[in-house]
């Protein structure tokens, strides 16, 4: 039994057209929350800098995340054998738990941050 494995080629090629249709479509979602956000901040004194930096993060955050996840499938694509998968799989998982540690103690900052300043009285 050999651990060689193929993706058959017409298989291959209708993934990587959807995996290029969802990355087309995050990218303009991407560009349309970046417009809303955008949108927002300018509408209002209601919207305070820590909120900003809140939802600017957290969009940031999900951009990489999902571009991660978007190469890692498209690396799959290409294994030429379970070992790759394996290794693929256990190295896209590594780099997402540093990533998410990283993330959470960066937003941590900035919430953080946001509350305090919230909470400063006016002078």
């Amino acid at each position: 039994m050999s651990d060689k494995f193929e993706i058959p080629k017409e298989m291959r090629s209708m993934a990587e057209a959807s995996f290029e249709q969802a990355r087309q479509a995050f990218e303009k979602f991407m560009a349309s929350a970046h417009s809303t956000a955008t949108t927002i901040e300018d509408r209002g004194a209601t919207v305070r800098a820590g909120a900003k930096d809140v939802s600017a993060k957290a969009i940031t955050f999900a951009e990489n995340n999902v571009a991660a996840s978007l190469d890692y499938a498209q690396q799959l694509l290409h294994a030429k054998d379970l070992g790759e998968v394996m290794r693929l799989h256990s190295e896209y998982v590594q780099g997402q738990m540093r990533s998410l540690a990283e993330q959470a103690s960066e937003m941590g900052q900035i919430v953080s941050r946001a509350a305090t300043e919230a909470v400063k009285p006016t002078s």
